[in-house]
């Protein structure tokens, strides 16, 4: 190259540079720059030779919101690569946040310099100003990728950023929680208060989930009541449990738009990678299946995604019918618990609790068939019968006992409600101070006129109005002040917890009780089943309490049978503390110790431990590991054993699923279990496959299985 053709290309940099057309830039091996153009720091308001020197990937970032990027990993990583780097996006720091205003955006290109040896020298680069063209596109994909009424990710957003979020972590063995969730009684508000006062509690809601959520996901709405969650990195079932009851709690405040409150609810599924699924298609699937579960479970509730959930909805139809047979065919009867006045043992009251013994089922809780008859309005003539049926009973009574009623919300706002009252107090005799009707803070989810309306004839009746499970719902005191209640139920979860390391929990009850002492109501405590939690519940001034420690419901045979007797007065008799609830069942499980793995027998199941039949020569004080199935393991120490049974603690408290039973907060990865080896079906049959065997038992056998029928009892 001559002298002259040298100057030359000198004087076309120049003119290039100060075109403004582009600039140039170069770095050594360690990405600091050691050129850039004069024009190119005047744009960016530095003087070169304090941008000399820096690191490039200090100076500048990638966008990770850039809607067109082919890659979203750091400008540093891309750097470090020495690979070539063709038209990336970045943005100049220069001490700024991403939302800070007045943003420089560059758009840079280069390619690795190397030695004769192939040794790496630096980058050498060109690099223009795109600031106007990045943010108008930037706007264009605001417009695109987010909702407009909330601001939100919309569905399209949500599904890349799932997508490559799922794709991402399953190279990388992470997991990723994914929370699926609509609004209950969002529809009743766009008819009632009409389509705008709907958009406005659309974005509160969307202001409600940020907050609870946080950084900790992304939030999109997918559309109408839709919403979503993305949750990277967690799937610590008890956390996702907290967060999603909490969701449920924050979303079921009113809502003040204009001079109304509106009321709604939410339901939510919940399904995590890689445990539920590893592409978005199945995941999404999981979540909408245990969502769907959760609006059948009675709506106001969160469910986990399990196997189960698939054959759900037949099976719960198919119950429904059979309830309405049961119904037709007096197959239903109503059991008494009663309620006790502790001062002298004395019985004031019973509740009216149905029952449903099954043919072939056996023995279906409440829990389960009251929320099908509130969904398919079979609730009004179930909520009829058992009214009739209550009165009728207790007419017989001494006439000092009062029979308490609990009453849907759905039958609540029935035009024929206290008409329904009205006669079955008729025609049974009953007097109507001896009523008294079980009402839950639903009902004040419904028009205030009707709910004040329904209340005023209902006292006129003369009987008795009971708020059940308070302390559970949602603005319970604001309506304390004009509901005509004669009585506040401190609801059962809180004395449960009162007597463990949860001290918040008789404090409320404390609180509760000196609410309703206040405004001249009664309180009855329920759930009372140890001593324990009977000399708590009083020494905070309880004076009626309800639970097994006096009696579990009884017919009403049982019930009159020691009514005749003369004053009915039951002395408390139970454990002298209390024990979390264990749940009865028959359910195979594997038990890992050392290098075996035997199946078991789990019989009862608690959050802190098991009974647990099917093994021989198992001493006190042994460690195992519990497989419960689906990667739920549990470390264990037995703690007693017997001829027939042994029990167990486990090191981690289990959970609750959501559904009403108990689950682990973790579970053993996939990848986890691929990579040990473990003989575990814990997943089901499609992972299973990929497992490798593990190696043969390398000690002999500690315990000896024996077969154990369904039947079997220990003694």
């Amino acid at each position: 190259m001559t002298a002259s053709d040298a100057a030359r290309r000198l004087e076309l940099l120049d003119d290039f540079e100060q075109a403004g057309i582009g600039w140039i830039w170069a770095t050594d091996a360690e990405g600091r720059l050691i050129y850039m153009s004069e024009n190119a720091a005047t744009r960016l308001g530095q003087p070169v030779d304090i941008l000399l020197g820096q690191s490039l990937s200090d100076l500048f970032e990638v966008d990770p919101e850039n809607p067109t990027a082919k890659s979203d990993r750091p400008l540093k990583f891309q750097l470090a690569a020495h690979k070539k780097i063709a038209d990336l996006v970045v943005r100049f720091i220069n001490g700024k946040t991403r939302s800070a205003p007045d943003q420089t955006w560059w758009l840079i290109s280069g390619h690795p310099k190397l030695d004769a040896d192939g040794q790496f020298l630096g980058f050498r680069g060109s690099a223009k100003d795109v600031t106007v063209e990045y943010e108008r596109q930037l706007a264009d994909s605001l417009l695109a990728e987010y909702d407009s009424l909330t601001g939100m990710a919309n569905r399209h957003r949500m599904t890349r950023r799932l997508d490559t979020t799922l794709a991402a972590f399953k190279e990388a063995k992470r997991s990723c929680a994914l929370v699926m969730l609509d609004l209950d009684r969002f529809k009743q508000v766009n008819d009632t208060m009409g389509h705008p006062a709907g958009d406005t509690l659309l974005k509160m809601v969307g202001e409600r989930l940020a907050s609870i959520v946080g950084k900790r996901g992304e939030i999109g709405r997918l559309g109408g009541d839709e919403f979503q969650i993305i949750l990277p990195d967690i799937e610590d079932r008890g956390a996702l449990g907290e967060l999603a009851s909490k969701i449920v709690q924050f979303v079921s405040q009113p809502y003040p738009i204009d001079d109304k409150h509106a009321v709604i609810g939410t339901s939510i599924g919940v399904a995590i990678a890689p445990y539920d699924g590893l592409d978005r298609e199945e995941l999404v699937r999981n979540a909408d299946l245990a969502l769907y579960a959760a609006k059948n479970g009675g709506r106001g509730q969160f469910r986990f995604y399990s196997d189960d959930l698939k054959d759900e909805a037949a099976d719960r139809q198919t119950l429904l019918d059979e309830l309405r047979n049961a119904l037709e065919n007096e197959e239903l009867a109503l059991h008494y618990q009663p309620v006790v006045r502790v001062s002298d043992n004395v019985v004031v009251g019973c509740e009216a609790l149905m029952r449903w013994d099954h043919p072939e089922r056996g023995s279906i809780p409440p829990s389960t068939f009251i929320p099908l008859a509130e969904e398919s309005n079979l609730i009004n003539r179930l909520g009829e019968w058992a009214l009739r049926y209550a009165c009728i009973e207790a007419a017989h009574w001494p006439g000092a006992v009062r029979v308490a009623v609990n009453v849907s919300a759905v039958q609540f706002t029935d035009d024929q409600f206290v008409d329904i009252v009205a006669d079955a107090l008729s025609k049974s005799g009953l007097e109507p101070s001896r009523l008294e009707l079980e009402l839950t803070e639903s009902i004040f989810l419904n028009d205030s006129e009707t709910t004040d309306s329904v209340f005023s004839r209902l006292k006129q009746l003369g009987v008795s109005l009971a708020l059940d499970d308070f302390g559970t719902g949602f603005s319970s005191l604001s309506y304390l002040r004009s509901a005509p209640f004669d009585k506040l139920k401190v609801d059962r979860s809180f004395v449960d917890s009162c007597t463990t390391k949860d001290h918040n929990s008789i404090k409320i009850i404390a609180a509760i009780i000196g609410l309703a002492e206040a405004l001249g109501m009664d309180t009855t405590v329920e759930g009372v089943e140890a001593f324990d939690q009977l000399e708590l519940v009083c020494s905070k001034g309880a004076k009626y309490v309800q639970g097994w420690l006096y009696a579990k419901a009884i017919p009403n045979s049982e019930l009159v049978e020691r009514m005749e007797a003369g004053e009915f007065c039951i002395v408390p008799n139970g454990p002298d503390r209390f024990r979390p609830e264990r749940r009865t069942m028959f359910r195979r499980i594997g038990i890992i110790h050392d290098d075996h793995r035997y199946e078991a027998i789990i019989r009862d199941l608690s959050i802190v431990g098991a009974r647990i039949e099917g093994l021989l020569g198992v001493t006190q004080g042994e460690q195992m590991v519990l497989d419960l199935g689906k990667g739920q393991l549990v470390v264990a120490t037995v703690t007693r054993t017997t001829e027939r049974d042994f029990g167990v603690e486990f090191e981690t408290p289990l959970v609750n699923d959501g559904a009403g039973g108990l689950c682990t907060r973790h579970r053993v990865s996939p990848y986890a279990l691929a990579a040990a080896g473990m003989p575990l079906a814990a997943l089901g049959s499609s992972s299973i496959a990929i497992f490798p065997r593990s190696e043969a038992p390398k000690s002999p056998p500690k315990f000896v299985e024996v077969a154990v029928s369904a039947g079997a009892r220990a003694a």
